[in-house]
């Protein structure tokens, strides 16, 4: 039994490895080996694929981890570290179809977009996708950092930074229906009150025909 407990605990080791690189890369390494041995002797998994190894040990940081004195050492980032992390996991398993943008014209302007489903648009408080060796901040900066997190037609999962104009149109597409872009950014100008509507108008739909031409957003069907 110790052997076999031992060859799960160096597969799960393995796989956590694989799935969280820079997380493993910024922690002492018997840190890492002490917070997987905690993960695999106290996590109890919902799933039993591997595939969803990762998800499980997101669960187990935040539900979890909080409650061993080990945490007290962990980076004050490794949350958001580890999603940022898996949202890339996840993208580059999904197999959902994506549809190659058409050449833009400014004809698309007053079609309804929607956000794609391989597109997932996050709010960090840490700079996470600038997270390093020689960067590892204890507290997080003054304001949040924004992303959209991505997979292309090429099937490349890419990221971009973002303002937070952007993360609220993204986030008012995913579930649009009906309203148009320019009506979008219309509210979004009202929700932040600012003295001159068109400006936003004219900077959603600049950015939107860069968002379209990733694949970030969709044509609605």
């Amino acid at each position: 039994m110790a052997i076999y407990r031992e060859l799960m605990r160096n597969n799960i080791s393995g796989f956590l490895a694989d799935n969280f690189p820079v997380l493993k890369t910024l922690m002492p390494e018997d840190h890492w080996n002490e917070m997987v041995g905690d993960f695999f002797a106290r996590h109890h998994s919902e799933s039993p694929y591997f595939a969803e190894i990762a998800q499980e040990f997101i669960d187990y940081l935040q539900t979890e981890r909080e409650q061993d004195e080990a945490h007290a050492k962990d980076p004050a980032f490794i949350l958001e570290l580890a999603h940022y992390e898996w949202v890339e996991l996840a993208l580059s398993i999904d197999e959902t179809d994506l549809d190659r943008p058409r050449e833009w014209s400014q004809a698309l302007l007053g079609q309804v977009f929607v956000l794609s489903p391989a597109a997932w648009p996050l709010a960090y408080l840490f700079p996470v996708h600038r997270l390093s060796p020689e960067f590892q901040p204890d507290t997080p900066p003054d304001h949040p950092s924004y992303i959209v997190v991505y997979r292309d037609v090429d099937d490349q999962v890419r990221f971009l930074e973002i303002n937070p104009v952007t993360y609220r149109l993204l986030e008012l597409l995913k579930d649009n229906q009906e309203q148009t872009v320019q009506t979008l950014c219309e509210q979004i100008a009202g929700e932040i009150n600012h003295p001159q509507p068109e400006v936003v108008i004219q900077g959603g739909e600049s950015i939107l025909q860069d968002l379209y031409q990733r694949g970030i957003v969709l044509l609605k069907s």
